[in-house]
């Protein structure tokens, strides 16, 4: 029985070994990809930027509706504050 619990544990070193090697190799792989990309890609084009349509809101809002929202809003936006 002690010799079966020997051959687990080694088995069991080995293996973690690989796993160990191989993401390893996987990391210096990455980042051998990144530096790469980086130099040899071209820039990528930006888009023009669009100007956004603002939203309009409902006509149906109930004026007292939209001053609960608009307190509401402000009260988060007071506890959030960083």
């Amino acid at each position: 029985m002690n010799e079966l619990m020997s051959q687990a544990v080694d088995l069991m070193i080995v293996g973690m070994g690989f796993v160990f090697a191989f993401l390893l190799i996987l990391v210096f792989a990455t980042g051998l990809m990144s530096r790469l990309i980086l130099r040899f890609a071209p820039e990528p084009a930006t888009p023009a930027k669009t100007p956004r349509a603002k939203p309009k809101a409902p006509a149906s809002v109930d004026p007292d509706t939209a001053e609960a929202i608009k307190k509401a809003i402000a009260q988060y936006r007071a506890r959030h504050r960083k």
